[in-house]
């Protein structure tokens, strides 16, 4: 019995790792789990005294129990089989196959990465690219949104840097959940939206199974009063005009919303920029009929490093102003849930385009277009005001800023994107930029598309 043994030292190292993980499995995990997750507590307990909309409990669940409650949902079970029949697969195949679906859907939200690491960055990122309109014109509607419904922002899509903007100027109120399209799967970045509370979809897939699987998470979430947000266009305006509704998500919400007593308040939420980051790509893409993307690594490492350089020689000019306004909000009982969703869309639509800012650089392009050639600055400067002073009620976020600031910053930016040139005391569009000009025209055309004043001046 106590014969000495002699093993190999590979053997001997294998034993003690397995002891070790045995070890730690049993005895130390669990209490690292147990103390992360008391921390975590803690956390939220403190920011949802700060909130005005606290954390919902659907959110913090773990994700693998929320996984579980998926695929065992009753609609998802009967997909399931319906699937199975279908395309003649044993159930058990299809179930695994709803499985790996819920697994790529549904998210694994953190507190701290959200309001610790994301909403800063978003702040700090935001803030350095934009002069960010902060005075979110009609958020003081939302105060009045009942605390038990839940809340789902409408918004048009104008870049990537939506989801920046938004998450920063929404951390007071709530923590949001975005549908992220399939350019964000990728690793690391995918574990760190996650994090952040966001869901991959496929926009694409026509499948049944998934479709089933991603309807009833965006359901059980919005029962659940996780606060949401929604791009309806479904991708990128690649022309700068809001573009139609898609109704894949707004109809998952809206059928859910039929049997449950908790009301479903959808806010829309405008969003512009004096320069999108994307928009010669966008254009691109419009003009080749496709939406791929093709960036290439190279252009944006380059595109980045000269900017650090600019900053660090002090020489940095921001992309101009990026601003959010807010909407009347919808109440789906109100509205009436058992009416077409088409008609929801194109509700939300209008009211999202109702609130879209107008800011210096479009409506700068706006003027600019309706030129035949050179103007003088100073009928420039008239056609801007009288163009600016035609905008309907509530359209501008310009009001804080006087005459000449508005008009001297989108000249500006125009001029140093070459999107204009000067030539003395005249000042043309450059006829090789008037897409560009069109693009940032266009976000505002609902706003200006009746006006003629301007025009009537430049062309004096």
């Amino acid at each position: 019995m106590f014969a000495t043994v002699e093993i190999p030292i590979w053997l001997l190292v294998l034993i003690v790792m397995f002891a070790v993980v045995t070890l730690a499995s049993h005895l130390l995990f669990p209490s690292v789990r147990w103390f992360f997750r008391k921390r975590a507590e803690r956390l939220v307990a403190r920011l949802n005294e700060k909130l005005d909309r606290p954390i919902e409990p659907f959110k913090l669940a773990r994700r693998h129990d929320m996984i579980q409650r998926l695929i065992y949902d009753p609609e998802v079970a009967i997909a399931i089989a319906e699937h199975s029949d279908q395309e003649e697969v044993p159930e058990n195949v299809a179930f695994e196959m709803a499985r790996r679906y819920a697994r790529e859907i549904v998210p694994s939200f953190s507190a701290s990465a959200y309001f610790g690491f994301g909403t800063r960055i978003s702040r700090w990122f935001a803030r350095l690219m934009y002069n960010v309109d902060t005075s979110q014109a009609g958020s003081d509607q939302l105060k009045s949104i009942n605390p038990d419904s839940t809340v789902i922002y409408v918004m048009n899509h104008r870049s990537n840097m939506d989801y920046m903007l938004v998450t920063y100027l929404a951390a007071r109120s709530s923590a949001l959940s975005y549908a992220v399209g399939e350019w964000a799967r990728v690793w690391p970045l995918s574990q760190l939206i996650r994090s952040m509370g966001a869901y991959f979809i496929r926009r694409k897939s026509r499948n049944a199974l998934y479709r089933k699987v991603l309807a009833r998470y965006v359901q059980l979430a919005t029962a659940g009063g996780v606060a949401q947000a929604v791009f309806p266009e479904g991708g990128l305006s690649l022309n700068g005009k809001l573009q139609a509704p898609k109704m894949g998500l707004l109809s998952y919400i809206a059928q859910g919303a039929k049997d449950q007593a908790r009301d479903v308040v959808f806010v829309p939420v405008g969003l512009n920029y004096d320069r999108v980051l994307e928009d010669r790509m966008l254009i691109a893409a419009d003009r080749a009929g496709t939406r791929r993307f093709p960036a290439r690594m190279s252009v944006i490492v380059r595109f980045t490093l000269r900017k650090l350089w600019q900053r660090v020689r002090g020489r940095f000019l921001r992309f101009g102003h990026a601003a959010v306004q807010y909407g009347a909000p919808l109440s789906l009982k109100e509205f009436g849930p058992e009416r077409p969703v088409e008609e929801l869309a194109d509700e939300l639509m209008q009211r999202i385009g109702q609130v879209i800012p107008v800011l210096p650089v479009p409506l700068m392009a706006q003027v600019l277009l309706k030129a035949d050639g050179p103007v003088e600055e100073a009928k420039l400067r008239t056609a801007f005001e009288a163009a600016r002073a035609a905008l309907p009620s509530g359209a501008a976020s310009l009001d804080a800023w006087g005459a000449a600031d508005v008009f001297d910053t989108a000249l500006v930016h125009l001029l140093n994107r070459h999107l204009a040139t000067r030539s003395g005391s005249e000042i043309m569009p450059s006829k090789d930029e008037a897409a560009v000009l069109r693009y940032y025209a266009n976000s505002i055309q609902q706003h200006v598309q009746h006006d003629a004043v301007a025009a009537q001046i430049v062309t004096d």
